[in-house]
């Protein structure tokens, strides 16, 4: 069972991983907000522990976003705040369960061991994305853009997904290569990268179409609308 824990209280986040770790769970940390909520979005994970109160960006964001995109990933609020109306705020944001600090580590461990329990089968389905004309089937491999079918090969889905779940942020070189190959050693050249950009352009901008995939030189793409004229 994968944990992501983020708290950006080092002196809780570090023995807390050690506890959870020794108690049979691998264990992913972030001490702040823009990291944490990478690190959901790049892997999978089977419970988050979020502090609500974080750097760059708070726990109840990181929460919120997922759930906009479908993740269904159990959540479990680590916070000071105890009133009644920020316990239902944490809830309605999509959280599963709250945990007020300071916490016994024997109720910790239980709450995570309740959320764990929850059924495979509660696996989100795969929906639709859109970004501005630009709609995604996954589960067809099909993209539709002002009236035009596209058919895309697997590794084109995994692509545009990633690039349609990040609009208008840059996706590094590194951060695509890890999402499509991950740490495979026979990881492919940036040159397979670049072409593989290419092919899903060809596709998805047709003539008299706004470019969608921008490059950001020296640094990798970034997805949307662009203002000023990006090509490669």
């Amino acid at each position: 069972m994968r944990i992501l824990l983020v708290d950006d209280e080092v002196e809780m986040a570090d023995p807390l991983s050690r506890i959870l770790t020794q108690a049979g769970y691998e264990v992913h940390v972030a001490y702040d907000g823009d990291r944490g909520s990478q690190l959901a979005q790049q892997n999978r994970y089977d419970l988050l522990i979020l502090d609500w109160m974080l750097p760059q960006r708070s726990g109840l964001e990181i929460c919120q976003q997922l759930r906009s995109q479908g993740n269904t990933t159990p959540v479990l609020f680590l916070t000071a705040k105890d009133t009644l109306d920020d316990r239902v705020l944490g809830l309605d944001a999509g959280a599963d369960d709250y945990l007020v600090k300071p916490f016994e580590l024997r109720e910790l461990l239980a709450r995570v061991r309740a959320l764990l329990r929850r059924p495979a089968s509660l696996e989100p389905p795969i929906q639709r994305l859109q970004v501005g004309d630009l709609e995604l089937d996954p589960a067809n491999q099909l993209a539709y853009r002002q009236g035009r079918e596209i058919e895309l090969s697997e590794k084109e889905v995994q692509l545009l997904d990633y690039l349609m779940r990040h609009p208008n942020q840059i996706l590094t070189h590194e951060q695509i290569h890890q999402h499509l190959w991950g740490s495979s050693v026979e990881r492919p050249t940036s040159n397979v990268l670049a072409a593989q950009i290419r092919l899903l352009r060809r596709k998805i901008e047709t003539e008299g179409e706004p470019p969608l995939i921008n490059t950001v030189y020296g640094k990798g793409y970034r997805f949307g609308a662009a203002t000023t004229k990006e090509a490669e």
